[in-house]
């Protein structure tokens, strides 16, 4: 979805007459018709400016964690509300970190404690057996 206030270099709060003012004065036609159809219809523009304040939202939230889009999908319509990675050490460095520190346990004890946790098992179920043997006629 396009930012049209972003492309048209609006304020989301603009009034009506700088509104006009924008579409009036933009070249690009696709975007003229539908920030003129968008934007110039009241009950339009307020599900716009909902969708608009969520999805912008999101952009500054995948920002801190440093997520963006894939280099096919820079400068189109996907991307006006995708903002540039956080500055480095960010909460994706932490968090990448910490996700690769519970990798490496997890990994560590599976790779301990299954053997041992299968041959605790087979022990158990031989005692038992055997117990129960002793005790059964």
């Amino acid at each position: 979805m396009r930012d049209l206030y972003q492309r048209l270099r609006l304020a989301p709060g603009a009034d009506d007459a700088q509104i006009a003012a924008a579409i009036a004065a933009c070249e690009h036609t696709a975007l003229k018709a539908d920030a003129d159809a968008v934007l110039q219809t009241e009950w339009r523009r307020a599900e716009y400016d909902a969708l608009h304040d969520t999805l912008a939202d999101i952009g500054r939230l995948r920002a801190r964690l440093g997520l963006t889009h894939a280099p096919y999908w820079r400068a189109g319509p996907a991307d006006d509300f995708s903002l540039p990675p956080g500055p480095p050490g960010s909460r994706l460095e932490a968090l990448m970190g910490r996700l690769e520190h519970a990798a490496r346990r997890y990994n560590r004890w599976r790779r301990l404690h299954a053997p041992w946790l299968i041959a605790g098992l087979v022990a158990l179920a031989l005692g038992a057996g055997v117990m129960l043997g002793r005790w059964m006629p």
